[in-house]
């Protein structure tokens, strides 16, 4: 009798029908009752038999009209009750309105009006609360049977009122929303939907313990990241998780579901608030014109290639020896793109193929070069040093020179915080890059050929980047521990990837060519503080469930990173947030006869010489945790030597 969908049991309709019709049945009664003051002759004298058979006529059509028996009773909501009001004023109109013709033909009412006015009102109450009644006798049947979580939502609001109703109709929800927090004192104290609301300031961690809480959601669209911080370290002294509902413009066909109330990640909580720019220039820069982007298949690349996108190019060259990864970007741009004039080329191409190169920049003719390429993992680069010189500087060199050739408006490059005095070998890669662009650019206004305009944005590490910290960490804590942590002290800091493109493309149209852009990236984080938090996010205890081991300092690598070396100063722009860096400058013929003897060192591979020229090139290169440090101090000593031979002669 009972049916079952998706393992879920629920009353067949005919027997729904029946009880609305008992109840109908047993108000009618009542009224007539009521009427004749219960005495049962004067009841029955009254056309009793006729006006039964009557209203249940009536009211059988009305049910079939407006399908209220069609509802789960359940999940009974205010709509439900609305519909049970308009089923039975409907009833109760047609009953009227053939006693009132009866009335007209024979002289005599079937039904009295009182009658239809009590049964109304009885009618109402009996057919929604018998609905209520039902529905709170299933949830008090199935929190005895369940185990269900204590749930308090963090935000009486529209959306806080939401996602209760999301938990409440869930039947696989095994929570059980007890309350709400707030920092509205206002709301303190008042109910909503027979929930209290909570004071989500005054000494939370005590509350949720109190409570017996076992997780927390927020509901807030827009909380700041300095508050969801706050308020989850309240929680993680409580020994409470937290899950987030997303933004409402993520919800899945304007409404929100279980599936997507989610554990909070730790990437919401090393956000900050974006840097809004808005510069109306940014599509005037790219609307229609050729825009090549390298490294597009990574990290960086990838949301550049999003951003560039949006603007309307006429056609987009997506460059990496990356095959798989370009195409799935491939095929995701294909899938953003809002007009088919936009035309999506990707290319399989190693940077340091200068042939290769020139023959795309020969058919294409690009106007703007995103320059996103390079070998960026520390160790991996101090162990495989002729790549990242081949790759980071003399693949940058390809690219400019061509540029310069091709007559390229604009060259954009993504460098790093790690070419600030720089410990390894990949920073000095991408700071003598950085020197290349920069003379090169200043020669060309030199020369008076100021054709193409070079500008290098620098910032620190992004948020979800591929080899990021984060997922290591996620996965060692799955597989469950240790999380290893390099040093107790080392920090980075951190920002989101499409905030970064933002500045590269912004960056674009601010330069005019020779500029280092500095992001303001914030307070650097602790990377043990990190990782003890993603292991209390994922609900376990430091040290009791997950053991936070340190594995050494890596080759080259830094305690923590630097946007600015000391000796640079810095100029401001029309955003507080954004500097350019004002640092020493190198003339373009010297960098080209150094870099000629770094790739004379390259071919012969010649491993020591050719790290010991990067750092003739930059004496701010001081090797860390690297076998490299040994040329650090043969260079000690070699301009210990040069000093005192320099004294002798004066």
């Amino acid at each position: 009798m009972i049916r079952k969908i998706n393992n879920i049991s629920f009353l067949p309709r005919w027997i729904i029908l029946l009880i609305d019709l008992s109840f109908l049945l047993g108000s009618i009664i009542f009224a007539y009752l009521l009427r004749f003051n219960f005495d049962i002759v004067d009841v029955l004298a009254f056309k009793f038999t006729e006006g039964i058979v009557l209203f249940t006529i009536c009211h059988l059509l009305a049910i079939f009209i407006t399908q209220s028996y069609a509802g789960i009773i359940r999940y009974t909501s205010l709509q439900d009750g609305i519909r049970i009001a308009y089923t039975t004023v409907l009833g109760t109109f047609l009953s009227g309105v053939v006693s009132y013709i009866n009335y007209l033909y024979q002289g005599s009412v079937i039904i009295p009006l009182s009658v239809l006015i009590i049964s109304l009102a009885v009618a109402v109450i009996l057919l929604f609360f018998y609905r209520v009644m039902v529905k709170n006798l299933f949830s008090y049947y199935r929190d005895a049977v369940r185990h269900r979580k204590n749930i308090m939502i963090f935000g009486a609001g529209q959306y806080g009122i939401i996602t209760k109703q999301v938990i409440d109709f869930d039947p696989n929800a095994r929570m059980k929303v007890i309350g709400f927090l707030d920092d509205d004192l206002h709301k303190i104290g008042k109910v909503i939907n027979g929930s209290l609301i909570y004071d989500a300031g005054y000494n939370l961690s005590e509350t949720l313990r109190k409570q017996r809480v076992h997780e927390v959601i927020i509901a807030i669209a827009g909380l700041s990241v300095d508050r969801k911080n706050e308020l989850v370290d309240e929680c993680l002294k409580a020994h409470v998780k937290v899950r987030t509902v997303p933004a409402p413009d993520k919800w899945i066909n304007g409404e929100l579901s279980m599936n997507q109330i989610k554990e909070l990640r730790i990437e919401d909580l090393l956000g900050r608030a974006s840097i809004k720019l808005n510069n109306p220039k940014v599509r005037e820069s790219i609307a229609g014109k050729v825009v090549l982007i390298t490294g597009a298949a990574g990290s960086i690349g990838s949301e550049i290639s999003k951003q560039v996108l949006k603007e309307q190019p006429r056609q987009l060259i997506l460059l990496d020896q990356a095959e798989s990864f370009l195409y799935a970007v491939d095929i995701e741009l294909h899938n953003m793109k809002e007009s088919e004039q936009v035309d999506i080329v990707p290319m399989v191409m190693d940077i340091t193929n200068r042939r290769r190169l020139n023959s795309v920049f020969n058919k294409y003719k690009p106007q703007i070069v995103y320059h996103a390429a390079a070998y960026k993992h520390v160790p991996l680069m101090e162990i495989n040093p002729f790549e990242a010189v081949a790759c980071n500087i003399f693949g940058t060199k390809n690219l400019a020179d061509l540029s310069v050739v091709h007559q390229v408006d604009k060259f954009v490059m993504v460098s790093t915080d790690k070419a600030v005095n720089p410990t390894n070998v990949m920073g000095a890669t991408k700071r003598i890059s950085e020197i290349y662009v920069q003379s090169l650019n200043d020669y060309q206004h030199d020369e008076d050929k100021n054709v193409t305009k070079f500008i290098t944005t620098r910032f620190g590490n992004v948020l979800g980047s591929n080899g990021s910290v984060i997922p290591l960490f996620k996965a060692q804590i799955e597989k469950g521990g240790p999380v290893t942590v390099t040093h107790p002290d080392v920090t980075r800091y951190f920002m989101t990837i499409p905030e970064a493109c933002q500045l590269v493309i912004e960056a674009g149209v601010m330069g005019f060519g020779g500029e280092i852009f500095v992001f303001d990236m914030g307070k650097s984080i602790k990377i043990v503080d990190l990782a003890k938090k993603m292991i209390q996010l994922s609900g376990f205890e430091v040290d009791l469930d997950i053991e936070i081991k340190f594995s050494g300092l890596r080759e080259g690598e830094k305690l923590f990173e630097e946007l600015l070396s000391n000796k640079d100063t810095t100029l401001p722009t029309h955003h507080e947030k954004i500097m350019i860096s004002k640092t020493d400058r190198m003339n373009h013929k010297h960098v080209l006869i150094q870099l000629e003897k770094l790739n004379d060192l390259l071919i012969n591979e010649n491993e020591l010489g050719m790290v010991m020229q990067m750092k003739n090139m930059l004496p701010e290169y001081i090797s860390q945790s690297s076998r490299y440090e040994v040329l650090d101090e043969q260079l000690k000593e070699e301009r210990s030597e040069k000093w005192k031979i320099t004294r002798k002669i004066s």
